[in-house]
């Protein structure tokens, strides 16, 4: 009984051999016999020399190659492999590594902060520009720039031979770049106020229509107002009707009919084409220029109205002239307001906003208003001093830089006069006096205060009572310089 037990040690019986069936049939090299014996031939007991049989060998282990995928994508890739150096990731060291980072950290803080900056300062402006709009929407808005006034200087003098006579009345478009005058003549000028030099004249006098009283008289236009979109022109030619205009074609569009007596003063309602009229007959009256239609009147001044002004509200502020009354009206409401306060005819009147406005007359004063007081809150006699007959030289234009403090007043003193109002302090003070002989017959600012056109002329806008022989008619540029301004 045979056990690996008895075997001896380094024993290969329990061993397989390689390949057995090989090692069987060959014996070093020699063929075998029938018998599975080596040896002789069976006939003539010499070693077979016959053929061998084919033998199945096997390839070498050691001529084995595997491919790996490596080797695969190299072949695939034309041979063109890439050498990555092992001291690589050994060139930067953990402190340029720490270093490099940080840099990078704060190239994308930088970046960020400069983002939230663009955005902070875009969303400040657009608050900024949305409150503005809204104060100024509701008659709130403030600006203070007559205390950065530095000079007045006077920068042109526009005339023209067709205006020979004394200039009554200017208007000026939105943007400032033209300006309409009109003089105690039949001719209505359009000037350019950067070149100076007149762009287009009408004659109004072939469209005038007098009323059946047989009566004649001299053309000349007393009031000019304009559309805020430059649409429509409105005119008042000295008579009880009122023609509109195109004013960049200078084409005459229709006349309007409805007054009893001469038009002292027109006014459209900013961002409409609603037209606010008001005459000698005591009357306003209201049109639409989208249909070029009569919509009512508004009826309580004692005497004539002699001047009118609007802004964006549906109101209207007038001067009742020898009644000695100003009124708003509330024309969605139909009702008005009654202020009092002058001892003479009251002469013209301007809206500063929604809730202030200034005023001056044949008694020589300017007079600062709240809406919410019957009483002026400010008044300043003899604003242009005394004449030669001792009696004070009285309030001829107004004009007022809307949504500001800056006011200028005219007469026949020789001087324009600058004002800053404070309705808070109840303070109306005289910060600048401009010299311009003759009568003042009218005055408008541009949007921002930097420029002021001052209509002069020999005499009076509505009649011929005194004349100043010295004086010249013509139209004056005056250049407001501010600090703002001047700064940006």
């Amino acid at each position: 009984m045979s056990s690996s037990f008895f075997l001896k040690p380094g024993s290969k019986a329990g061993k397989k051999r390689k390949n057995p069936t090989v090692g069987a049939a060959t014996t070093k090299g020699k063929p075998l016999k029938k018998g599975g014996k080596p040896g002789k031939s069976a006939k003539s007991g010499q070693p077979a020399t016959g053929p061998v049989p084919k033998k199945q060998r096997r390839p070498k282990e050691e001529d084995e190659e595997i491919a790996s995928d490596d080797d695969e994508y190299n072949s695939d890739a034309g041979g063109n492999t890439l050498a990555f150096s092992s001291d690589e990731g050994e060139e930067e060291t953990p402190q340029d590594k720490r270093l490099r980072l940080a840099k990078q950290y704060l190239t994308e803080i930088e970046k960020q902060e400069a983002e939230r900056a663009e955005d902070k300062e875009l969303s400040q402006s657009v608050e900024q520009r949305l409150q503005t709009e809204y104060l100024d929407s509701v008659g709130k808005l403030r600006r203070n720039i007559a205390g950065s006034l530095k000079s007045c200087d006077t920068s042109r003098v526009l005339k023209h031979k067709i205006h020979h006579t004394p200039i009554c009345s200017l208007a000026l478009s939105p943007d400032g770049k033209f300006l309409f005058a009109g003089a105690k003549s039949q001719f209505l000028l359009k000037w350019c106020t950067e070149t100076g030099k007149v762009l287009a004249k009408s004659d109004v006098l072939p469209h005038r229509e007098e009323p059946e009283t047989g009566k004649k008289r001299r053309s000349h236009i007393i009031a000019i107002c304009l559309s805020s979109d430059m649409k429509y022109l409105a005119l008042a030619e000295g008579g009880p009707h009122i023609q509109i205009w195109c004013p960049q074609t200078m084409k005459h569009l229709k006349t309007l009919k409805g007054h009893r007596d001469s038009v002292a003063g027109l006014v459209f309602r900013k961002g409409t084409h609603d037209l606010y009229s008001a005459a000698k007959d005591r009357s306003v009256k209201i049109w639409s220029l989208d249909e070029m239609a009569y919509v009512e009147s508004l009826f309580g001044h004692q005497t004539g109205v002699t001047s009118i002004d609007a802004l964006s509200r549906e109101r209207a502020i007038t001067a009742g002239g020898s009644d000695c009354s100003l009124r708003i009206w509330k024309i969605t409401e139909e009702s008005q307001l009654i202020y009092n306060g002058h001892k003479d005819s009251i002469e013209c009147v301007k809206l500063i906003n929604d809730e202030h406005f200034v005023s001056g007359g044949m008694d020589g004063a300017v007079s600062l208003w709240s809406a919410l007081k019957k009483k002026p809150i400010c008044t300043t006699q003899l604003a242009h001093g005394l004449g030669e007959n001792k009696v004070a030289n009285w309030l001829t234009a107004v004009a007022v830089v809307v949504n500001t403090d800056l006011v200028a007043t005219g007469s026949c003193d020789g001087f324009v006069r600058l004002w800053q109002t404070n309705p808070n302090a109840r303070k109306l003070e005289e910060i600048r006096s401009i010299p311009i002989a003759g009568f003042i017959n009218g005055l408008v600012f541009n949007s921002d205060g930097t420029k002021l056109f001052v209509a002069a002329g020999q005499e009076h806008r509505l009649g011929r009572w005194w004349r100043h022989k010295e004086a010249k008619n013509h139209i004056v540029v005056v250049d407001v310089k501010l600090q703002n301004a001047a700064s940006k």
